[in-house]
């Protein structure tokens, strides 16, 4: 995890690398659960038998469920000393290079792209790069808005 000590030394940082999260396991039963809550519930993911036969061989994680991934990563990877809150304003772009094989391992690899000045907040633009197994592509990257107020 990176730490900054305050908004200043966060404004100082940018192009930082934020290092390396925990992994975190995507198993077939959490697969299950997010197509659940989500109503998407396409063979792909959810359908052992059939998905052996398809593309990858396997179920694949859901983008949206990798995604969802960014909030622990990014927890693990960045904290700022003196804010008074942290809220996910948004994403500025996300892509899926590598499908996620149901049982993979993920980690994440973050990097400060930006830091904005808002009218009592700023806003850390980190690029986040998230990667199964051993995989040298990442299955998702995201640039994600995180606005700290102080």
């Amino acid at each position: 995890m990176s730490t900054f000590s305050s908004i200043d030394h966060l404004r100082q940082s940018k192009g930082a690398d934020l290092g390396i999260s925990r992994k975190i396991e995507v198993s077939q039963a959490r697969i299950d659960e997010f197509a659940a809550v989500t109503e998407d519930h396409q063979w792909i993911h959810v359908d052992a038998d059939r998905a052996a036969n398809g593309p990858f061989g396997t179920t694949i994680a859901h983008g949206f469920l990798t995604l969802s991934l960014l909030a622990p990563f990014l927890t693990d990877l960045i904290e700022v000393q003196g804010a008074t809150s942290s809220i996910n304003y948004g994403l500025n772009r996300v892509r899926f290079p590598v499908a996620v094989p149901s049982n993979s391992m993920l980690h994440a690899e973050g990097r400060i792209l930006d830091v904005v000045d808002r009218p009592g907040a700023v806003d850390a633009i980190v690029e986040v790069a998230i990667y199964p197994n051993e995989s040298p592509k990442p299955a998702c990257i995201a640039e994600s808005i995180i606005r700290y107020t102080f």
